[in-house]
């Protein structure tokens, strides 16, 4: 007893010290005309507009250009010096359903099961996940939350990173479906730790190969059961996992498709072929060996980490640095992601200025992490730009928002309303300064 009493209360504290942070709140709605300037304006679409202005009403926007033909508006920011950028999105990630890994009670990723088309993620989205607002820190202002799971996982949102609750984080509702594609390369058999292996447990099937292809058949099977489902008259007996897969054949939704070898790249492309859908590859590590191919059949590519070392010990050390040159360079629409779970996402600017360093230029660096990544989850009508008319999503930063030394973002807006910038990082900087009596 005292000990399920001790464990409950170590539970509580580490729960409530990792959501303790009550003084960050969502701001409210934008009710004063706002001007951004004197500031070095990235639209996102490659302009770059010096000492210019941008302003904003209603969390839409309003002008953007030279501050020759700028109109009043009743909230100044002085920008001088510094950089106005899109808000960053985060193409791929859990952020919101897992708070802390070794916390079962924290986490909802996965559900039972492996074909789970009707499973909603943004019904498990925490909004006041203590890893949000370190993200914020860093521009990042909207994220991509996808189920993960085996094989059909589920479908996924956009939100936006300043809200009460998933229903107002809510930016884009299931935009995608997401399906994991087992490994198609053989491992090795255990070697001399076979037989100790053996006593652990079910180990992989003879041929492991085999085995994943029967198993993406049987998801191809289902997406035909599906098609035939659809296309059968009224008064057919109603089925959840065929009804949740109907935006998906109407192209109203994406498929994405978690694989990064070429030959689960090359199944994907089958996908295309046989059913239609729009597909989009997450990780992809092996994108850029046959990036004319995506191009041919449309197929867009979230690269989800720049910061990695070669899928195969014959590519070079680099290759994973160069992998977005080469998508663009082919005309493949991509973007670029940070799923390194140390980091959770904070790190996606750092990752666009790795690729801009190895060839892919600063300006198509922050299109890869704005207005591609808007275009990749269906967005590009509301954001990923700074252009007239769409949401007010700005990050203002004193130096290279893709320069880790440089980028020290010091405002950011969300449709308009300016969020708070501090974290459980920044009040505990704060904490020890003053503890050491640091100024």
């Amino acid at each position: 007893m005292k000990k399920t009493l001790l464990y409950t209360g170590l539970l509580s504290l580490v729960l409530s010290t990792a959501t303790a942070q009550d003084d960050v709140y969502p701001a409210p709605k934008q009710n004063k005309k706002t001007a951004i300037t004197n500031a070095m304006i990235h639209v996102g679409n490659g302009t770059v507009i010096e000492n210019g202005t941008l302003v904003f009403d209603n969390g839409k926007i309003t002008y953007s250009g030279a501050a020759a033909g700028a109109p009043s508006a009743e909230t100044i920011v002085d920008a001088k010096g510094k950089h106005v950028y899109p808000g960053i999105i985060l193409p791929a990630s859990t952020l919101g359903l897992q708070e802390i890994s070794g916390v079962r009670g924290s986490t909802d990723i996965n559900e039972l099961g492996e074909l789970n088309p009707s499973i909603h993620s943004i019904v498990a989205y925490k909004a006041e996940s203590i890893v949000t607002n370190t993200l914020r820190a860093n521009g990042i202002l909207l994220a991509h939350v996808a189920p993960g799971g085996q094989l059909v996982a589920g479908q996924s949102s956009v939100v936006q990173l300043d809200a009460w609750n998933y229903e107002d984080a809510a930016y884009k509702i299931d935009n995608g479906m997401h399906f994991y594609m087992p490994s198609l390369l053989a491992r090795p058999g255990g070697g001399r730790f076979a037989a100790l292996l053996a006593l652990l447990g079910p180990q992989q099937p003879a041929d492991p190969v085999k085995a994943a292809l029967d198993r993406i058949e049987g998801v191809k099977a289902f997406f035909r059961e599906a098609k035939a489902y659809h296309q059968k008259d009224a008064g057919k007996e109603i089925n959840l996992k065929f009804e949740a897969t109907k935006a998906l054949f109407e192209k109203k939704q994406k498929l994405f498709i978690h694989c990064s070898q070429v030959k689960q790249m090359l199944v994907a492309i089958d996908f295309v072929k046989e059913f239609g859908f729009d597909v989009v590859l997450v990780g992809a590590s092996d994108s850029w060996q046959i990036a004319d191919l995506l191009k041919q059949h449309n197929i867009a590519v979230i690269l989800t980490q720049e910061h990695n070392l070669p899928t195969l010990d014959d590519d070079d050390v680099d290759q994973p640095y160069k992998a977005a040159t080469a998508l663009h360079k082919a005309g493949v629409l991509f973007c670029l992601n940070d799923d390194d779970p140390q980091n959770r996402g904070r790190n996606l600017p750092f990752n666009a200025g790795t690729a801009a360093a190895y060839g892919l230029g600063k300006e198509e660096a922050l299109k890869a992490i704005t207005l591609n990544a808007a275009k990749i989850l269906g967005i590009d009508d509301k954001t990923g730009t700074l252009e007239v008319g769409k949401d007010a999503n700005i990050v203002i930063s004193e130096g290279d928002i893709l320069d880790m030394k440089s980028s020290i973002i010091s405002g950011a807006y969300i449709q308009g309303r300016g969020i708070k910038l501090s974290s459980k990082h920044t009040q505990l900087y704060e904490r020890y300064k003053h503890k050491y009596g640091i100024k």
